[in-house]
């Protein structure tokens, strides 16, 4: 795999970030048997569909794709969250980038409100997804042994 902090160097958009965690968790998902979907960039809904090899079983996933480890930005209306699954991908620059993997309900409760100039804003702290590192066990594997 080539250095990836080659793009770090330049200050890298929200799209590349983006782009670099979809595409990161997508593999990742591959590699665990998976068949993958990415739906079209900046669309509302979901990130990701997954089918297992029998295509017995099917999640969807949105992927929130950070380059620190900043709070994970939900947007002005909690509706946008229709997936199953939430994927943080943070550091996504780094040699050992994290992944945080959650049901949608298990984050729900520590989801955070903002008012500021009157706008309504959601976030998750780093604090309230930390438990989820590493969480691929929620999803398992896409085998259908």
């Amino acid at each position: 795999m080539q250095n990836r902090t080659l793009v770090k160097k330049n200050k890298s958009s929200n799209q590349v970030v983006g782009n670099v965690g979809l595409y990161d968790v997508c593999y990742e998902l591959s590699k665990r048997g998976w068949n993958v979907l990415p739906t079209s960039r900046n669309a509302k809904g979901v990130d990701v569909v997954i089918y297992s090899q029998s295509a017995k079983r099917t999640h969807t996933l949105q992927v929130k794709a950070l380059g620190k480890k900043d709070p994970v930005p939900l947007g002005n209306n909690l509706n946008s969250l229709v997936a199953e699954y939430m994927v943080i991908y943070r550091k996504v620059f780094d040699e050992e980038p994290e992944i945080f993997i959650a049901k949608i309900d298990e984050i729900k409760s520590n989801i955070h409100e903002g008012v500021k100039d009157g706008r309504k804003s959601y976030w998750l702290r780093p604090k309230d997804y930390i438990a989820f590192k590493d969480g691929w066990d929620k999803i398992g594997d896409g085998n259908d042994n």
